[in-house]
């Protein structure tokens, strides 16, 4: 799936479409340069699950954790990751082999632990389209 988003509103709307449609065990991986949207995108997931409570980009913390919503959402940042033993001291499989839906931002960076099964997401800007415009690719990847 491609779209194209020209506003962080539309940014947000598409990721809360996400969310409405999210099911239990639903991982995304999210990819794209700093400043790109992901953290918006993020949110707007949240907000498609019923999450209200503020979400931002859990980067000192690695994982942030919300359970108002219809189902658990896990949102990762693993911008800052020294090294993927980290993943495994904070239950890293738990979260992403659980009932909730789990968001991974920076997930190339632990392309080597990744699930099998999962949504990869790809935001990227282009200039000549506008400050604002984002090219989003959604693809479902089964099997490495």
């Amino acid at each position: 799936m491609h779209a194209e988003t020209f506003s962080a509103e539309e940014t947000f709307a598409l990721g809360a479409e996400i969310g409405k449609n999210a099911k239990p065990g639903d991982v995304y991986t999210l990819t794209g340069d700093l400043g790109v949207g992901k953290t918006v995108f993020t949110q707007g997931v949240a907000n498609g699950l019923g999450i209200t409570e503020p979400v931002n980009s859990p980067t000192f913390t690695i994982v942030q954790i919300y359970e108002e919503g219809r189902l658990p959402f896990y949102h990762f940042d693993v911008y800052r990751i020294g090294d993927i033993e980290e993943m495994e001291e904070i239950g890293y499989e738990d979260y992403v082999y659980g009932d909730g839906v789990t968001m991974i931002e920076w997930a190339d960076l632990i392309r080597d632990i990744l699930p099998e099964h999962r949504w990869e997401i790809l935001i990227e800007k282009d200039l000549e389209k506008g400050f604002d415009y984002r090219m989003i690719t959604m693809e479902e990847v089964c099997g490495s």
